[in-house]
């Protein structure tokens, strides 16, 4: 893991990734990223090399691809912006994904790391879900998410491409920022309750997820591209514990000490998991990965990291 490729580096857990592997792992690295939902000020501070393309460009992959180690792959369209254009969805998040690991097997790259997600598992029927549960559509993400596993496994067994694949559930942390349209839930409530302006919750609140630290969701990547067991298998990466929305809120206001009301308002069209929670034991037998962030930890670094990142802006 000395010359490393990450495509889709500049965005909220790519940043964090290429932050670990250049300062605890030394690792010369190259980020390709079309700044859809990137931000360069999230690694501007690194020494590496910035690819300003997409990668649906073939012969970028192939210049950028070439004396690479180690590949991980996060670029992606996310959920909201797969359900605003499901064709660029199909473009970046499947053609893209095949384009990514026809290039490494072609330059005999030694590991690639296929990020998914949890939303492929939809509305689970066991708690807490093992990687071996039956997929549920219920979105153009998890679907096109899903087809990108399809092709890891596919490129694995017919061309011996040695791929890796983890499912994060529900990341946050250093770098989701909440004016990005396209942040996720703490972000926003973290936002909001600094600014003593209410917690807009979609729908009762009831709704529960794994939420992961992002540092934690980075180690496992790591974890899964060093791991001689890692080849061809798929990992859970969360904390096996199940949080509410209401819960996470609270959280939020007490460490922040805001007198931000909740406010409740209709679900919007991805708001149709109720449950979610991962069964890590897995990730933890094979790739030895245990959280070290607990949802409060976590919570607080990311607010302190908010007030920092606002008075400096």
């Amino acid at each position: 893991m000395k010359n490393v490729l990450v495509t889709g580096g500049a965005g909220f857990v790519g940043s964090n990734l290429v932050r670990i592997l250049v300062s605890e792992y030394g690792c010369n690295v190259t980020v390709i990223d079309d700044l859809f939902t990137g931000n360069l000020d999230n690694i501007r501070k690194f020494d590496i090399e910035f690819v300003h393309a997409s990668i649906v460009s073939q012969d970028l992959l192939a210049r950028h691809m070439k004396g690479k180690d180690t590949v991980f792959h996060l670029a992606a369209r996310n959920i909201i912006a797969s359900i605003e254009d499901p064709l660029a969805d199909l473009e970046t998040n499947v053609k893209g994904t095949f384009y990514v690991f026809e290039q490494a097997m072609k330059c005999d790259v030694e590991r690639v790391v296929y990020t998914s997600t949890s939303s492929i598992y939809g509305n689970s029927r066991h708690m807490p879900v093992c990687e071996d549960e039956c997929p549920g559509f219920l979105n153009f993400y998890s679907c096109s998410k899903y087809a990108g596993e399809a092709y890891a496994q596919t490129f694995n067994e017919c061309h011996g491409l040695p791929v890796a694949v983890v499912r994060y559930s529900n990341v946050f942390g250093y770098n989701q920022h909440p004016q990005n349209p396209y942040s996720g839930v703490v972000g926003k409530f973290i936002e909001w309750a600094l600014k003593n302006e209410p917690l807009m919750v979609h729908g009762d609140g009831a709704q529960t997820r794994d939420f992961t630290f992002v540092d934690d969701a980075c180690k496992a990547t790591i974890l899964a591209a060093l791991s001689s067991k890692a080849v061809g298998e798929i990992y859970n990466i969360g904390t096996g514990l199940e949080t509410s929305v209401l819960d996470l809120a609270q959280h939020i206001l007490q460490i922040t000490g805001s007198s931000s009301p909740i406010q409740h308002q209709d679900k919007r069209i991805i708001d149709n998991i109720r449950r979610r929670v991962l069964n890590i034991e897995k990730a933890r037998r094979h790739l030895r990965y245990t959280p070290n962030w607990t949802l409060r930890k976590g919570l607080e670094a990311t607010v302190e990291w908010y007030e920092q990142t606002s008075r400096s802006s």
